[in-house]
């Protein structure tokens, strides 16, 4: 077992010398240097788990607003139409804005994370993460205030002025969502990993509040007005709640313990005195230590298997769903029932899929197998295949090529959307927890944002090859 003195302390992280014993995968994931206090020095407890309900309510702030804007597609559908009366039979001005919409929202999205991804990267070391996190939140905040205004506002007689303004906020939101969670999930690398779980558990929980705000907008919503205006009012509370809860994290014991620098600031009795400048010596200029760019080669060496995992579970997911997994009709449709003509889709795809990812997250914090070395995670990550073909002979509307629907029932896809949202929250999260615990503390946070970017990278493959796939059913 590593000792105190195999490390060395820089301004904001610890450093093995090169003499440090060789840990086992499990000492390294359970027992990181900075979690074994100093003598004297006791490792304080998460007091009613209030830093795992702060992690877990910033990983629902962080992804409720993007997915409140997403969720409300009939608002959208009104607005780009240019008319106050949706009934109304004249070709509107924005039809074809309307009819292009989602694919201008996925490119706009898509290229502002990986460039706020690349941006944070960079960052850091350069800019304090209280800034990165207090700064995303503030320009988010007020992206949805905009946007929750426009609700009432009338703008049919600058329907493309409308349209701009929106796909700016879209992009502006994804991105500083993406500079969000990718700098609390680098912060959380510092932490057990229970708190890494909730941050990742919470996303999935404002995926899961999301489908049961379209549910109630369903069945109970006359004017896609109002529920807009619900939508993003609700989207501004948590915001604004995040704020509140991140200021209130370093008030904690427990979390003060775990973002402390991990040697002491004083000494105490029987240590050594930590070498001193000599007298007249230069003074280095305060945050001379973290203004480098952190080695990238590092951080791929170490997390290449794991951002495999990654990269593959959400390429197999987003290739499933929402592109095939929405477009799974029921086999009594004909019947007109509200369940198989209106519900559906959104009870069997969004709200089960959430749910049961939720679910698989959740699971993480009492299970963590298999571990980040285990070849058994890669051929788990690998045997999610089997779900491609699973759901593409469903009775998935409307079939071209292939005429056949194997999977004469409703149970069927409400099976296979179980499988797949339960296999991605638990593998996913095991993925992505394990990351930053597997290589040096102050690489932490940078491999906090490159875990992210594998994320990204297999959601941008999975929706680019979805389009391929759907047009071979």
């Amino acid at each position: 077992m590593a000792s105190e003195d195999d490390f060395h302390h820089s301004s904001n992280s610890t450093y093995r010398t090169a003499g440090s014993s060789v840990r086992t995968d499990q000492e390294a994931l359970l027992e990181k240097p900075l979690d074994r206090p100093p003598p004297g020095l006791q490792r304080p407890k998460d007091s009613f788990h209030g830093a795992y309900v702060i992690f877990f309510s910033l990983g629902i702030g962080g992804l409720l607003p993007w997915n409140f804007f997403i969720t409300a597609k009939e608002y959208w559908v009104f607005k780009f139409r240019n008319c106050s009366d949706p009934a109304a039979g004249e070709e509107s001005v924005g039809s074809d804005i309307l009819n292009y919409f989602e694919s201008y929202l996925t490119v706009a999205s898509t290229v502002s994370s990986v460039l706020c991804l690349m941006a944070n990267f960079l960052l850091v070391n350069r800019v304090p993460i209280r800034v990165r996190v207090l700064a995303s939140l503030t320009v988010m905040l007020t992206i949805f205030l905009v946007m929750t205004v426009l609700v009432k506002v009338d703008t049919s007689s600058w329907t493309y002025g409308f349209f701009a303004v929106t796909i700016v906020c879209m992009a502006v939101l994804s991105g500083t969502s993406t500079i969000f969670n990718s700098s609390v999930f680098g912060m959380t690398g510092s932490f057990p990993m229970r708190n890494s779980q909730a941050l990742i558990s919470g996303g999935a929980m404002g995926g899961t509040i999301s489908a049961v705000a379209l549910l109630v907008d369903l069945a109970a919503s006359n004017d896609v007005t109002d529920s807009a205006l619900a939508f993003f009012l609700t989207a501004d509370v948590f915001l604004g709640l995040c704020v509140g809860l991140y200021l209130l994290l370093p008030r904690l014991e427990y979390a003060r313990f775990y973002l402390r620098p991990a040697w002491p600031a004083h000494v105490f009795s029987g240590e050594k005195q930590p070498p001193q400048d000599p007298p007249g010596a230069p003074s280095a200029a305060p945050g001379a230590h973290d203004s480098s760019i952190p080695p990238l080669r590092p951080i791929l060496e170490r997390t290449a298997g794991l951002g495999f995992c990654v990269v593959y579970l959400f390429f197999i997911t987003s290739l499933i769903f929402p592109a095939i997994s929405t477009n799974i009709e029921s086999l009594d449709k004909g019947s007109g029932s509200l369940w198989s003509t209106k519900f559906f889709v959104p009870l069997t795809t969004f709200l089960l899929f959430n749910f049961a990812d939720l679910c698989g997250r959740q699971v993480t914090a009492w299970i963590q197998v298999p571990g980040p070395r285990s070849k058994v995670l890669p051929g788990l990550v690998l045997l999610r295949t089997c779900l491609l073909p699973l759901f593409m002979f469903c009775n998935y509307q409307p079939r071209v090529r292939l005429h056949t629907v194997v999977f004469q029932s409703d149970l069927y896809p409400v099976l296979f959307t179980s499988v797949l949202g339960l296999s991605n929250g638990y593998l996913s999260t095991l993925a992505l927890m394990y990351g930053p615990k597997i290589v040096p503390r102050e690489l932490a946070e940078a491999t906090g944002v490159v875990m992210s970017f594998y994320l990204c990278l297999g959601l941008v493959l999975g929706s680019a090859c979805s389009a391929l796939l759907v047009h071979l059913i």
